[in-house]
Order: structure tokens, then C-alpha cells, then sequence
């Protein structure tokens, strides 16, 4: 049964030599499965990338700012991109949503297989001229290790991502979710040790929520004896904030003569987002107008 609702909470543990954010994103995942109509396979990824989003956006201070992740590889499901913001709002996409495969040697859906090898980007964009972009190469294609590598690499912060998502006979979604834990610098080594420890033994974080264990249980499983200390609780949702107004705005951006190819051919045309999947129609008239719109600027 997924969670009741769609939530993250942030953390400390050992004197803030611990920081430490766990989510459950069940319906948001859901919602990216029906929107998409994703397979099996790209919905374990899609929510994976998601729940990662949503954690790692709520870590950016700015109201503004955007976290996208965007993961590129050469196996058939092509890549994923994921957008989130500080408020607990994330958006995605499969390239290739349909791709199927068998399990993988342990069962599992083969997510690795599905996206192969490549590069994870993840691009801040914090106001400032240029957006901030760190990449690595792909160390499995199994989404929490590659942000795990990407951690210690990009960004020297040791970090244990966790992320999962688990599927109903019917294919729907029946958990997802996840935690990142990191060390901050200056953390004892007793303490990287007992940590370590902790993780290695740790049950897989779907069967976790599975049990109907929540965000602050699973921290508490494996920060409570480090003086765990819950910071706040955000919701979470799938949101996309496109409009036929953005749309709009798109279409007249393009230029006079590609407006004016399209009202040539007679016909209305469909705009799809990419993100969430609608589509926007414009008819030959409506196109016209967007046409002179463009002209008087």
C-alpha cells in the first residue's frame, strides 16, 4: 500500500557531523507512471531519479533555484531528466518510457541494463549567470550508486544514497522512496566506522516502507543512537507548471517564418511537454494570431 502521502524530512545526527534527508514518493511515482504510461523497468528508474530530485532540491536554499538531473546513457531506455525545486516540487521524464527487459541476476528490474553507460549531470541553477554543473560517468546505471560516486567525486561529500521503488502485479506503484546520508567534514572516524557498519546490515529502504515504515523510522533505524534530531517535514508532489500560455510564449520565440510554415500547411498543430505529458492544440487561426503577436514586438 503506498504511504498515506508524499513527503521528505530533513535531519541532523552526532552533533551535525551528520546530515540526513529520507522521503517517501510513492504517489508522485504513480503519477509519473499513469502520466507517462512507463513500463515496469523505466518507472523503477523514473521514480528512483524523482525521489533523488526531490531530496536533492530541498537541500538548494533559494526559492528559485532549480535542481535538474539528467542521466545519459547507451542502453535502451536512452536517459532521464529530472527538475526539482527547493519547495519539495519535481517533474520527469523517461526518453524512452516503453523500454522492456527481463530481471536482472538478482530478480530485480534491470534498471542498470536499461541505461547502460554514460554520464549523470546535475545542473544547479542558483540565479547567477551561469548554471553550476557537475557530471561523472556512471558507475552501474543503478541511480543510487551513481549519485553516491558523484558525491564523492564532484562534490568530496561522503554520502550513502539509497533509493527504491517497487511495483504492484498490476504494475502500478506500491512503494518508492528513499534516504541520503552524509558526513560532513571533521567526523570521526568511530563515527564512519559505526555508520558503516549500520549501512552494510541495512534492509532494502522499499522493503523498509513496505513494512509501513516511515521516513523518521527508517532515520531513526540508523541514526537514533547518534542523537538523530528531525529539522522539518516538507510534502512532496509531482508538479509541472506548464500552461498554453508558456506554450504560447514557446511557440512565438521560434520565429515568424516557422509559424508561418506551420499555418501553411492547414492544419492545427499538438504541442506535447515533454515533462508531464500533456499536449496543447493550436488551431490555424490561433497560430495566425501568434504570428502578428511576434511581429508587433
Amino acid at each position: 500500500m503506498v504511504q498515506d502521502k508524499d513527503y521528505l524530512i530533513r535531519a541532523t545526527a552526532a552533533d551535525g557531523a551528520v546530515r540526513a534527508f529520507a522521503a517517501t514518493t510513492g504517489r508522485l511515482t504513480e503519477y509519473a507512471r499513469s502520466a507517462h504510461n512507463t513500463s515496469p523497468v523505466a518507472t523503477a528508474a523514473l521514480g528512483r531519479l524523482l525521489t533523488a530530485g526531490a531530496m536533492m532540491g530541498s537541500m538548494m536554499k533559494g526559492e528559485r533555484d532549480l535542481l535538474t538531473l539528467r542521466m545519459e546513457g547507451d542502453g535502451p531506455i536512452g536517459g532521464l531528466t529530472v527538475t526539482a525545486d527547493a519547495r519539495g516540487r519535481v517533474k520527469g521524464y523517461a526518453w524512452h518510457p516503453e523500454v522492456m527487459l527481463p530481471p536482472n541476476a538478482k530478480g530485480k528490474l534491470d534498471v542498470g541494463g536499461a541505461l547502460g553507460n554514460g554520464v549523470l549531470s546535475v545542473v544547479r541553477d542558483i540565479g547567477l549567470k551561469e548554471p553550476y554543473v557537475g557530471q561523472t560517468d556512471l558507475v552501474s546505471g543503478e541511480i543510487a550508486e551513481d549519485l553516491t560516486y558523484y558525491y564523492a567525486v564532484s562534490e568530496q561529500t561522503p554520502s550513502s544514497v539509497a533509493l527504491g521503488v517497487l511495483m504492484n502485479r498490476d504494475n502500478t506503484v506500491r512503494q518508492a522512496g528513499g534516504f541520503i546520508i552524509q558526513l560532513l567534514p571533521g567526523a570521526p572516524d568511530e563515527l564512519i566506522d559505526g555508520l558503516e557498519k549500520k549501512l552494510a546490515e541495512l534492509k532494502p529502504v522499499t522493503a523498509m516502507l513496505d513494512e509501513n515504515q516511515t521516513p523518521e523510522m527508517i532515520l531513526e533505524g540508523i541514526l537514533g543512537e547518534y542523537g538523530l534530531e528531525i529539522l522539518d517535514q516538507m510534502p512532496l508532489e509531482f508538479y509541472c507548471g506548464c500552461d498554453k500560455r508558456r506554450v504560447e510564449r514557446a511557440l512565438i520565440s521560434i520565429g515568424k517564418k516557422e509559424l508561418q510554415e506551420m499555418i501553411d500547411e492547414g492544419k492545427p498543430i499538438e504541442v506535447n511537454c515533454h515533462f508531464c505529458n500533456r499536449n496543447y492544440e493550436f488551431t490555424v487561426e490561433e497560430l495566425k494570431e501568434l504570428r502578428d503577436r511576434g511581429l508587433e514586438k
